[in-house]
């Protein structure tokens, strides 16, 4: 009898540790999994609310697996750029455990994006008189070039910024930088390597961000457990994010990302980022104009603002936050003007405008582009037609989780794409002359 109750409990405990064996073997597997799965988030640190997406890396792009959003206070963010760090990672750190509980994963890999008055984005133009025109051009000729470009810009990128702060120097950044055109004695040529010629012309978009506020976003980033793979600026996020893949892109449009402390904007012209502005007016001016003429709360409000598109409302109250909002208003429309005034080097504005951001639901602001006539004294061949971006223009960014259906995510997915397009530049081998091109310019 003793026998068999030990040959039993000995049953028993072999099925247990078998189970045991086979709930560990899930386990490594899981971990194994997820080891060999590629995962990148998107982290849009805005001034009303951040959002964060949790991306799945696939052949065909990024899919994305966890959505997260929350809300930022008053004082966390000043203008696009972080004026309380530790209010900020406490938000982060709420929208990221929303995105990762719904991705059922912890991702680690980061991209973030940098917004602000202080961020400068432009296009260069350098112009190389060759002494041997007749030599063909090699790799180390263009690298010299793209590198006297990207000092140019960024002597210019200082300038700017000790001007707009009164002669004060600031330390800043390369952020970002992408070609967006080359041409050899007149000749528009997508890969330069081996044409001889005497006159290069070289085109090249770059980004760049004061020290200061870079370094916030690196702190924000090493406190919440984050690889920073790049930080991008947002307007050049966004315009990645519809470019895509494609060199042969044409596409000409301008971009606007009004968000809740900044509007940013970028003009597109055959497929490459021309430059990028930015100005302090957002969703949240229009919040304060309507604190300010009504006195109330500033939650009170938003409240308003927002119901305005909702027709939410009261009756007696409607014209107040109308009138208020106009106010505001007319000074945004006037803050576009001048950002798109100083792109005095195109020929032509693109009169396609495409907008994202939370600030651009305002029913107003749309109506405004739509139905005034602001436009008229800047270089358009004809009227701008406006729409608001939709998430399935986003190149290779596709959402799984069926809950981006509107252009108040844009920017988390264009970060994305920034994502997609690091993690590609890291994989590749360096034997095409693009990828030589894109290690130079530190993609």
């Amino acid at each position: 009898m003793l026998d068999k109750f030990k040959s039993s409990l000995q049953g028993a405990a072999g099925r247990v540790a078998a189970k045991a064996n086979e709930v560990n073997t899930k386990v490594a597997q899981n971990a194994k999994k997820q080891e060999e799965d590629q995962y990148v988030v998107g982290l849009d640190i805005g001034t009303e609310f951040v959002k964060a997406l949790v991306g799945k890396v696939t052949e065909e792009g990024v899919d994305v697996i966890g959505v997260g959003r929350a809300h930022q206070g008053l004082s966390d963010m000043q203008a696009g750029a972080i004026a309380d760090i530790a209010g900020v990672v406490e938000n982060c750190d709420k929208a990221l455990n929303e995105a990762e509980q719904q991705a059922g994963v912890s991702a680690r890999s980061a991209v973030i994006g940098i917004a602000g008055e202080l961020v400068k984005g432009m296009t260069t133009t350098v112009r190389v008189q060759r002494k041997i025109s007749e030599k063909p051009l090699d790799m180390y000729e263009v690298e010299r070039i793209i590198k006297l470009v990207q000092a140019r810009a960024e002597a210019k990128a200082r300038k700017q910024l000790a001007w707009e702060l009164g002669g004060k120097e600031v330390e800043v950044r390369l952020v970002n930088s992408a070609l967006v055109g080359i041409e050899i004695d007149g000749y528009k040529v997508t890969s330069p390597i081996g044409f001889q010629g005497k006159e290069v012309v070289v085109q090249l978009y770059t980004a760049f961000a004061p020290q200061i506020h870079i370094g916030a976003l690196e702190r924000t980033a090493q406190q919440l457990d984050l690889e920073l793979l790049a930080v991008a600026a947002e307007p050049f996020a966004v315009a990645r994010s519809v470019i895509g893949d494609d060199t042969s892109a044409s596409m000409n449009a301008i971009l606007m990302d009004v968000g809740g402390g900044t509007t940013d904007i970028a003009v597109i012209t055959d497929g490459g980022v021309q430059g990028t502005k930015m100005f302090g007016i957002g969703g949240r001016a229009y919040t304060r104009s309507v604190e300010r003429d009504l006195s109330i709360e500033f939650s009170e409000a938003e409240a308003l603002k927002v119901g305005l598109s909702t027709d939410k409302v009261p009756a007696n109250k409607i014209a107040a936050v109308e009138g208020a909002l106009q106010k505001t208003l007319d000074v945004w429309i006037s803050g576009v003007e001048l950002a798109l005034g100083e792109f005095d080097k195109i020929d032509h504005l693109p009169h396609k405008l495409l907008l994202c951001g939370g600030g651009s639901s305002l029913d107003l602001l749309m109506e405004k582009l739509e139905d005034s006539n602001w436009y008229t004294e800047l270089p358009f061949t004809k009227k701008p037609s406006v729409q608001h971006m939709q998430p399935g223009q986003v190149v290779g960014i596709i959402d799984k989780t069926s809950t981006i259906v509107d252009h108040t995510f844009i920017t988390a997915m264009g970060l994305l794409r920034v994502g997609l397009d690091t993690l590609q530049f890291s994989a590749t081998p360096t034997g095409s002359v693009k990828e030589k091109i894109d290690r130079i310019l530190k993609i």
